[in-house]
């Protein structure tokens, strides 16, 4: 029985739609910035590595994808995402409603938090590390803290990663205090910070760890307790375009499984010297 050509039309337009690349593809390339380890770094070979690299393999693998990984900057990683020059990004993006609005993003595959660091030659008493802050819910204790950090911190220049959580963090909870440096990446921020030409900078935990641990960053320590949630977001995820349906979906079917089988907590402790896997998403 032969069916009209309206009825096929209306038919298909009806379908749901729903991409299908990602089912029949087998290769993507997922962006890092390359220059915040241990969540991404760049080998002296120009080669990415970290714990988003090690993490994107092992999603591949469990995926059945072939996968290459190529460096972005930070400040135009989500507009080089929108126009497909590669598929995922993965390096150490915090899932934030804002960021919701232009991309997708997989169940978080890491937790993680944020610090101040300051100069050690302005005097200022080295932080406890262990104590957090979570900015989700900003009741009474957590106000004292933040005026406790503004009257600290009044009256420096503060660098920031630009287009960052901690850069949103900064404008708004202390930027009437602070005089706010942004920049295009960690390491001109670090530089920056050992000439002295800034005061200290807030970044995440992890990146800063280990940069105070080389002699640049000698000049420096942690200040203040460690800053999550809020514009923070609940996690660490992959991002890709909005219309990637089964793309993500295969994407959060690996991160949960990885979750599940240990891989990640493995991979957090070789990266972090922590545990900073999440609890696999249902």
């Amino acid at each position: 029985m032969r069916i009209p050509l309206a009825i096929a039309t209306l038919a298909i337009s009806l379908m749901p739609a729903v991409p299908v690349r990602a089912e029949n593809e087998r290769s993507l390339s997922i962006a890092a910035e390359g220059a915040s380890p241990p969540w991404t770094g760049t080998d002296e070979n120009g080669q990415l590595y970290g714990f988003d690299i090690d993490v994107g393999r092992d999603l591949c693998r469990r995926m059945k994808i072939e996968c290459t990984f190529v460096a972005q900057d930070w400040d135009g990683i989500i507009p080089a995402l929108s126009v497909g020059k590669f598929d995922v990004i993965m390096s150490g993006m915090s899932i934030t409603e804002k960021r919701k609005q232009s991309i997708a993003f997989s169940h978080p595959y890491a937790g993680g938090f944020n610090q101040f660091v300051v100069r050690k030659d302005l005097g200022m008493a080295p932080s406890d590390t262990q104590e957090k802050l979570d900015l989700s819910t900003i009741g009474g204790r957590e106000k004292a803290i933040i005026e406790r950090l503004r009257g600290a911190l009044s009256g420096m220049a503060i660098g920031v990663l630009r287009s960052s959580n901690s850069e949103a963090v900064l404008k708004d909870l202390f930027g009437d205090v602070v005089t706010i440096r942004s920049y295009d990446s960690q390491d001109n921020m670090q530089l920056d910070l050992a000439a002295g030409r800034i005061d200290g900078g807030l970044a995440d935990y992890f990146t800063w760890r280990d940069f105070l641990k080389t002699p640049d960053g000698s000049i420096a320590s942690f200040f203040g307790p460690g800053l999550s949630g809020g514009l923070w977001g609940p996690g660490v995820g992959a991002g890709v375009r909005k219309d990637d349906v089964a793309l993500l979906r295969m994407l959060n079917e690996a991160i949960d499984a990885a979750i599940a089988d240990g891989t990640i907590k493995v991979l957090s402790l070789k990266w972090f010297d922590a545990d900073i896997s999440p609890v696999a998403s249902k």
